[in-house]
């Protein structure tokens, strides 16, 4: 991409973001205060330096914002922030704060982590258990999408909640999961109504289950100021499958639906009990599900979340389908997603090649950083839906760990029922450190 065409894509970009913000455009006016500048100012720069951008946007952005210098919006370049934003000084200060994610309208009744993206890096690399990070940040907060039954909620109270008690700090936890709480369907994902009443009850805990949820699309969550712009940790449990098993950006809808019925049979949605649902047809048995199940957003969805979301990501009981889409989307080489082409047993040593032997070979409880056998991908393209489209985004470090639980973790009941299903090949674990601030 050349300069120009950069440049016109990142205002393209942040011109929309300023456009739809909502009650966040009202909130940026106050970054003019002479008692937010400077300090906002000082946020901006760091954003800017450690987000991942074309390099001739970074070159334009640092001569704008004078290095954190200014004193005022009347000091930074004019014409540098209009061919950034397309704006007038005023209107372009206030679109580049929301475009780096420093205004948070509603939703910042929640306190964000602040927090240097080389120091969770150091923590990361050092660390054996990545949810230790809750007792190093400044706020103790953790945001588990596709929550299910609350087990890794219920676990991760009772581990943490009595350490930050002790250092008289709160427990931020809120929990979000596609099932409808009032569906039939679904059976035991749904949580006990003894697990949501205790979470509730927790002295110390801030707890918030939103069921009936797509974990991708939170903008009503958002509006409502439901949820924290930013966590901690951001943790999904067993990502589902095929949701996240195949990436539209690679394959195609023909090509995915013939797989689909190839590996799981023959599906059509039907009533069930007043519900719609959807009936798959496994040899001689009817399955039922709820009627989204073969809804396939795939792994850039999942991945973009995490990197908005959270200061660290992490991922367990990553069933081997839905982990090499992921792992194909994080790696550099394109030849990692080769088009139209559904990853087998076959095909997978083929298209990953010494990374598919150097993982298969890890044994339960071995890790490895992913970046010391390939280039992580340094430009990962924003996740698009009908209601938005998420940033660029790319990952500094990513951990990957063989097997389900491990001692000293939290985990979900999924992943401790890994241990019984033999002739499931062992899962992954996955800890994801955000390129940006």
């Amino acid at each position: 991409m050349s300069e120009r065409d950069a440049i016109s894509e990142f205002r393209r970009t942040v011109n929309r973001l300023a456009q739809e913000s909502g009650s966040r455009w009202d909130e940026s006016k106050r970054v003019h205060e002479s008692s937010v500048f400077p300090l906002i100012l000082e946020q901006l720069v760091r954003a800017s330096q450690e987000a991942t951008l074309p390099a001739p946007v970074k070159v334009v952005l640092h001569q704008v914002l004078k290095q954190g210098q200014a004193r005022g919006i009347h000091e930074l370049d004019a014409p540098g922030l209009k061919t950034l934003t397309g704006f007038p000084p005023s209107k372009a200060f206030r679109a580049l704060c929301i475009y780096f994610g420093l205004i948070q309208g509603r939703a910042s009744r929640w306190p964000v982590p602040d927090v240097r993206g080389e120091e969770v890096d150091r923590f990361i690399k050092q660390a054996s258990n990545p949810f230790d990070l809750l007792r190093q940040s400044t706020v103790a907060s953790v945001l588990d999408v596709g929550a299910g039954d609350l087990s890794f909620a219920g676990e991760l109270a009772d581990q943490y909640l009595p350490i930050l008690r002790g250092e008289e700090r709160d427990l931020i936890l809120h929990a979000v999961d596609r099932l409808d709480p009032g569906s039939k369907l679904g059976g035991p994902l749904h949580p006990g109504r003894e697990r949501l009443a205790q979470l509730q009850q927790r002295p110390g805990l801030t707890f918030r289950f939103y069921g009936n949820q797509d974990m991708c699309d939170l903008h009503d969550l958002d509006d409502a100021g439901k949820l924290a712009p930013r966590y901690t940790i951001v943790t999904c449990w067993a990502p589902a499958t095929p949701t996240f098993a195949y990436e539209p950006t690679r394959l195609s809808e023909a090509v995915i639906v013939g797989d689909l019925r190839r590996t799981k049979g023959e599906f059509r949605h039907v009533r069930f009990e007043g519900e719609s649902a959807l009936e798959v047809r496994h040899g001689q048995r009817a399955l039922i599900f709820p009627s989204w199940k073969f809804e396939i957003l795939g792994p850039l969805a999942l991945l973009s979340l995490l990197a908005s979301r959270g200061v660290v990501g992490i991922l367990g009981a990553v069933d081997s389908q839905v982990f090499w889409e992921l792992l194909a989307q994080l790696l550099e080489d394109q030849r990692y997603r080769p088009s139209d082409l559904p990853f087998t047993s076959s095909s997978l040593s083929e298209v990953f090649g010494e990374v598919y032997q150097r993982l298969n070979d890890l044994q339960i409880g071995e890790s490895v950083s992913l970046a010391d056998i390939a280039s992580l991908r340094a430009a990962i393209p924003g996740w698009k839906t009908a209601r938005a489209e998420s940033k660029p985004f790319a990952f500094r470090q990513v951990l990957i760990r063989r097997g389900a639980v491990f001692t000293g973790l939290p985990a979900s009941s999924t992943a401790r029922r890994f241990a019984d299903m033999i002739e499931e090949p062992p899962p992954w674990f996955l800890t994801l450190v955000p390129n940006r601030s």
